[in-house]
């Protein structure tokens, strides 16, 4: 059944939600043969309070995110999808997913996982997945976690 998404966007934290998001992200692009943009988004917030070693923890943060999304396209190619982007951006991934890179991309369709990494944020604040759905000017599928009931 093709949807008729030109460009998906999959959020990525490396969390088990955000596997099952790009999973679902993957099986999209292959049934409109679309364009898939795996993200990932650095938490400035996560590091603000963290001045003394800055340099050191911007290096290995990017690095982490780097091989993320290089793990995450290998998968990707190796299901079948051609067309990919990798994006790595700083900010809050609540506002930069949906109002930056999803309209930069020209996303038609953003996948999230409910649940990410950063659980007591979503306690306090709210979800990035909330977030995502309430400012996406495109559709937004939300993955949530798969329970053992």
């Amino acid at each position: 059944m093709e949807t008729g998404y030109h460009t998906i966007l999959v959020a990525v934290d490396g969390s088990k939600t955000a596997d099952l998001a790009f999973e679902k992200a993957v099986q999209f692009a292959k049934q409109d043969k679309a364009k898939l943009v795996i993200a990932h988004v650095i938490d400035i917030q996560t590091f603000a309070n963290v001045r003394a070693n800055q340099k050191f923890i911007d290096k290995n943060v990017t690095e982490y995110a780097e091989e993320l999304l290089q793990g995450y396209e290998q998968r990707a190619r190796d299901a079948g999808v051609e067309n990919i982007d990798l994006v790595i951006e700083s900010g809050s991934p609540k506002t930069i997913i949906a109002k930056t890179i999803a309209p930069h991309v020209g996303a038609g369709l953003i996948v999230c996982g409910a649940v990410g990494m950063n659980a007591m944020e979503r306690i306090l604040i709210g979800s990035v997945s909330e977030n995502i759905a309430r400012y996406a000017k495109c559709d937004v599928y939300i993955v949530r976690p798969r329970t053992l009931n």
